[in-house]
């Protein structure tokens, strides 16, 4: 089956989801009607300790703009995704999930707001990740800019309907996305996003025997 024809999966509107990415295998991430980002966390499937790291992939790419070509490293150094196709070309990998707290503090909302890191806590749980564990996440097709005072500004989404971006995994992970639920984020208009897991191509090191993808949406 090829990347264009594989299945997907929708995550709906302000809600997130958790599954088993086997090594080799590619995540494909589609934004299906523009303007929606996704926040995405990986944990090492052999060690969940180990996580998807924000400062050590900066660190080794030597760039906050991350973009095919590029490898996401875990917090132990260990290559976890390599980036291997990408139609929007800005993502974020500086910003934390949001949160109640987020809301609370940011925006004077008092309100139960859905929020990327309750969602991702919620379908991680049943893999045996805390919420405590969740870390700065990679917020594919978010639009983040930098001034040269250092300032930063959350812009709308340049991810057009349809936009993908793909990545190799590169050790067995479990993986947790969401459709965010952050307003500005996603200019003002929450949307789904879709998403698929491609079997690994034939003769890429494998360190475990037959590969199973389980998915859990909320």
């Amino acid at each position: 089956m090829s990347v264009l024809t594989a299945a997907l999966t929708e995550i709906p509107p302000q809600s997130g989801t958790a599954f088993r990415v086997p090594a080799g295998a590619t995540l494909r991430i589609v934004d299906p009607m523009g303007e929606q980002v996704a926040d995405m966390i990986a944990f090492a499937a052999d060690d969940p300790r180990d996580v998807l790291s924000s400062g050590r992939s900066i660190d080794y790419a030597e760039t906050v703009r991350f973009t095919a070509g590029h490898t996401l490293y875990s917090a132990r150094s260990r290559p976890m995704l390599r980036i291997t196709h990408d139609d929007a070309g800005r993502h974020d990998f500086l910003l934390t999930p949001c949160s109640r707290e987020t809301f609370r503090i940011i925006y004077s909302d008092e309100s139960d707001h859905p929020s990327c890191l309750e969602n991702l806590a919620r379908a991680l749980e049943p893999f045996g990740i805390p919420r405590e564990a969740i870390p700065t996440t990679f917020n594919a097709f978010m639009n983040v800019s930098i001034a040269p005072d250092g300032a930063i500004a959350v812009l709308p989404p340049l991810s057009k309907a349809g936009d993908r971006i793909e990545f190799v995994a590169e050790m067995d992970l479990i993986v947790g996305l969401t459709a965010c639920s952050a307003e500005i984020s996603n200019n003002y208009r929450f949307k789904p996003i879709h998403y698929g897991v491609l079997p690994a191509e034939r003769g890429f090191p494998r360190k475990r025997g037959r590969a199973q993808v389980h998915c859990t949406s909320r």
